[in-house]
């Protein structure tokens, strides 16, 4: 009669090599790149801190998926975000590729927070962003800065200025690539130079694509519509995306205005991508400069609303939750210095008195308010 030890497995000790362990992958550092504090995955900024924290608790957009902006009506809001998402990689040394338009597009990027004008280099541009600290306390500022590594580090965030222009650098960072107008297919140049690109770089390069205002007609062709054409290149984005996972992000614009959401060609490029976003701009946004509402809890001045954003779909939902903004209502407001997303709620009515007192108070319940 034989007798074992508990917690002993019945197979032999040379079972133990017959599913080997993997052994833990020391990506090199690379920057602009960081971990998610979620799951560990690489993810990049977008350059636009509030649309970070939407993405799913990943603080930022991760490696290998897209985003799919919509925005209804005339506005260029959408634009705005792609225009940070390009600066941000320009800064962190990625290689950004535009479809569609040309170097014009390029020289609109946001400048950073404390750069020069337009005739400082990119490096002295980019030494600017390491002079300004973001000092939060001062038993922060060691934390770590974007890109060091260190997961849920939210350091070190590049600031953007939309009233200053970033120097393009002339080392290729930022490419173009033109939509032929001739060719039944418009897509296939497309995702052939991508590859090209993609396969002549170093290994460690960071890539991302950009295509404003998916199917316009002032950029594309018009089969460029037609379904035989546009998903087979969705297709082949999504798998170029998952086979380079972790090099390589896309952020596409599509105008609704032009494409509804209640077509079944905009539900299948919904389906294609990874994250899809909406933006719903109030009337009024075609101001200039909107006003400025006060808050009557804080008593300060902030941007008036200039949209709703509805969240669709976010690119890598996990089972540990995150993101999504919490269940409420988001609005957006681009100022002259930052695009910013945050919860939306309906002032207190101008004959309502009383609710606009209690405000100003701070909100403060009295005696007289609970009483019966």
């Amino acid at each position: 009669m034989s007798f074992r030890k508990r917690h002993v497995g019945l197979a032999g000790p040379s079972s133990a090599h017959a599913f080997p362990q993997d052994s833990p992958v020391n990506h090199p550092s690379v920057p602009g790149v960081r971990p998610s504090p979620l799951d560990g995955r690489p993810t990049t900024s977008t350059g636009t801190p509030t649309l970070d924290d939407l993405l799913a608790g990943h603080a930022g957009l991760a490696l290998g998926n897209s985003l799919l902006i919509g925005e209804n009506g005339t506005t260029d809001f959408a634009g705005a975000l792609l225009r940070y998402y390009a600066a941000e990689g320009v800064v962190q040394g990625h290689r950004v590729h535009v479809v569609g338009v040309g170097e014009q597009w390029g020289r609109e990027l946001p400048g950073l927070v404390g750069a020069g004008g337009p005739g400082d280099t990119g490096s002295e541009a980019v030494v600017a962003v390491d002079k300004e600290k973001m000092k939060i306390a001062w038993r922060y500022e060691r934390l770590g800065e974007f890109g060091a590594g260190t997961a849920g580090s939210r350091g070190g965030i590049t600031p953007f200025d939309l009233t200053k222009r970033l120097p393009l650098p002339t080392s290729g960072a930022i490419s173009f690539t033109a939509i032929p107008l001739t060719a039944e297919n418009p897509f296939t140049s497309i995702l052939q130079s991508i590859t090209q690109a993609i396969a002549s770089s170093p290994p460690n390069t960071i890539h991302r694509l950009i295509v404003p205002t998916l199917l316009s007609p002032a950029l594309f062709p018009p089969s460029a519509s037609h379904p035989r054409h546009l998903l087979p290149f969705l297709h082949s984005l999504r798998a170029l995306l998952r086979h380079h996972s972790t090099h390589l992000s896309a952020m596409l614009t599509l105008p609704l205005s032009l494409y509804p959401r209640s077509t079944g060609l905009v539900r299948w490029i919904e389906h294609l991508c990874d994250g899809v976003l909406e933006l719903a701009p109030f009337p009024h946004s075609i101001d200039i400069e909107p006003p400025l509402t006060t808050s009557f809890g804080s008593g300060k001045a902030e941007e008036k609303p200039q949209g709703m954003i509805k969240i669709h779909k976010l690119p890598v939902l996990t089972e540990k939750g995150g993101g999504g903004g919490g269940g409420d209502d988001l609005a957006f407001s681009l100022s002259r210095k930052r695009f910013e997303i945050k919860p939306f709620s309906l002032p207190p009515v101008e004959g309502d008195q009383e609710a606009q007192n209690g405000e100003a108070e701070g909100g403060k319940v009295g005696k007289l308010d609970i009483e019966f």
